[in-house]
């Protein structure tokens, strides 16, 4: 997880008394020359803040005015986020002779005692505005703009994620921000309100706890980095020690077809997504085509277009994307899928998104052939899912720091996985009697365990197009072979299959009816156990014509046939 933004108050927090220090102004500079951006979050007016501080021109973003203006240095732009005070208030505060009163481009302001003079002023006016406190100071903004609507659209204009800012601040109004932020930080001298709420608090005040605060992120390895993470680890199930989060590294699925792990997958992505987190899943096979609010690109009959995927991943507020590469020949999607890496690991330098990726199918994406060509450091919050974790990449499966197993050969993956990356396998638990995960944290020194891991919200549901038109790998394919094994006949998908079905001789379709091999593929391969339970009921068909237009007739009422598309 990256944090490559530093979002500061100013009063209170980066100056003492208004002004700030040379040493806080050096700790600045040295966060810029790193390349990450900084913005200014204030409840000041922009004429006030200029004449107070002549550097802003270190910063990427002011957010003014408690988030009702932004303004950037650079070019000098001003931005109204919010609307201007109404006419009809400022007469009304003006006629109950509240004073200091000043009226800025969204904002208007005043001292205590004044707010029930305020408050009263706003409801003859009718308008919905609001009260917000500041250590003694009263301002008053539309109803719904403060510290955090400003940032948020200042880190709109960057294409940033909340997620990858470090907030620090000391009052109430503070509070907003510093909770949308991926790591909160109070100063010494903050109340005990942010305190309490910030994820870790510096030891000195005013400027010199933001220069503690720039210092620690700076470092390798941060602890606000570690902060941000652990606040946004998510639990796989009821275990709360049984958790994953974007500093740990990678994160394996492993285990034989047909025990859950795209369903798995799904409920971590539903997890994550919740945090906030942005994510892409490359999916080789069109599993994820159903995953609810996400973006699909790409489909059975159009290959997915790798600039399209980066202009979905360009906005941070994007909802899962899913890259289905069922278009394209497999031969063709590990060069796509190292072209899409490029380009994701570009982006992951610039803005550190998308946060999480996962990789379907990781055994054909990040073969053993290719065990130079693996994922970049940067990418390290990802999910690998796959059915052979010893037909991966050697130099991939040792970026895993936590194995998640299913089915009840799951010590078996395990240990295979130990073998690939040449550790000791450690002492394996006995599977439980009903469905679980075994898990394991690689690094930890912890043996692996079996988990109750929590199911996701959404149904699974079948891909019909995926089965019916799109083209399944190799070892997913059914391959018709004959009672001696002189053919060699693959069946890529179910339409196919019927194709080849009707042009195979009665000795071979009766040879594979009767051994059941076509309703393994359906269990297995298709994953429709309906499907598998009805093709049941013609495997003792001895008739090669009846039991070849039953089953037909059972796949076609079940997933489009050709004639019907």
């Amino acid at each position: 997880m990256r944090l490559i933004a530093f979002a500061t108050d100013y009063d209170g927090t980066l100056a003492h008394h208004g002004r700030v220090d040379a040493p806080t102004i050096t700790a600045l500079e040295r966060l810029k020359a790193s390349g990450r951006k900084l913005l200014m979050v204030t409840g000041r007016e922009l004429p006030d803040l200029k004449q107070a501080f002549d550097r802003l021109d270190l910063f990427d973003v002011v957010v003014a005015e408690n988030g009702s203006l932004l303004y950037f240095p650079a070019s000098q732009e001003e931005q109204l986020v919010a609307d201007e005070p109404p006419p009809e208030l400022i007469a009304a505060l003006r006629e109950r002779q509240v004073e200091p009163l000043s009226v800025g481009r969204g904002i208007v302001a005043t001292w205590e005692p004044n707010e029930g003079a305020v408050l009263d002023a706003i409801r003859e006016s009718g308008l919905e505005w609001q009260i917000i406190f500041n250590k003694g100071a009263v301002m008053v903004l539309p109803a719904g703009v403060n510290k955090a609507t400003g940032l948020a659209a200042a880190l709109e204009a960057l294409r940033l994620s909340p997620l990858n800012v470090v907030g620090i601040g000391d009052a109430e109004n503070d509070h907003a921000f510093l909770t949308a932020c991926g790591c909160s930080v109070a100063v010494a001298n903050a109340l005990d309100a942010v305190k309490a709420t910030a994820a870790l608090v510096t030891s000195a005040d005013h400027g010199a706890g933001v220069t503690q605060a720039i210092d620690a992120l700076l470092a390798e390895p941060s602890p606000l980095v570690a902060a941000a993470a652990s606040a946004r680890a998510i639990a796989i199930g009821p275990d709360a020690d049984a958790d994953l989060a974007p500093d740990r590294g990678g994160v394996l699925i492993a285990g034989s077809s047909g025990f859950g792990k795209s369903t798995l997958a799904t409920a971590l992505i539903e997890k994550l997504e919740a945090q906030g987190f942005q994510m892409c899943v490359l999916d080789p096979e069109g599993d994820y085509t159903e995953l609810e609010g996400a973006i699909v690109l790409g489909d059975a009959k159009h290959e997915p277009v790798a600039i399209e995927a980066m202009g979905v991943l360009e906005n941070p507020a994007s909802p899962p994307l899913v890259i289905n590469m069922l278009g394209l020949k497999v031969a063709d999607r590990p060069a796509f899928f190292r072209e899409t890496i490029a380009q994701i690991c570009k982006l992951q330098v610039d803005s550190g998104r998308p946060h999480w990726l996962v990789v379907d199918e990781a055994h054909h994406m990040l073969p053993v052939a290719e065990a130079g060509e693996v994922l970049p450091p940067e990418l390290s919050a990802v999910i690998y899912v796959t059915v052979h974790p010893d037909q991966m990449a050697p130099a991939a499966l040792r970026t895993v720091r936590t194995l998640l197993c299913v089915g009840p050969k799951g010590a078996d993956v395990a240990a295979s996985f130990c073998s690939a990356v040449g550790i000791e396998a450690p002492d394996m638990p006995d599977p439980p009697d009903e469905d679980q995960v075994l898990y394991w944290d690689v690094a930890s020194g912890q043996p692996p365990r079996w988990i109750v891991a929590d199911p996701p919200h959404q149904a699974r549901k079948r891909h019909t197009r995926k089965y019916a038109e799109g083209e399944l790998g190799a070892d997913k394919s059914f391959y018709f072979q004959g009672p001696d094994g002189a053919l060699n006949l693959r069946a890529q998908n179910l339409i196919v299959f019927l194709q080849m079905a009707d042009g195979v001789d009665d000795a071979t379709w009766l040879h594979h009816l009767r051994q059941g091999d076509y309703v393994r593929w359906f269990r297995e391969a298709i994953k429709d156990d309906e499907l598998a339970d009805e093709a049941l009921g013609v495997q003792d068909d001895g008739d090669a014509r009846a039991s070849r237009e039953a089953m037909r007739e059972i796949i076609e009422r079940r997933y489009t046939a050709p004639a019907q598309t």
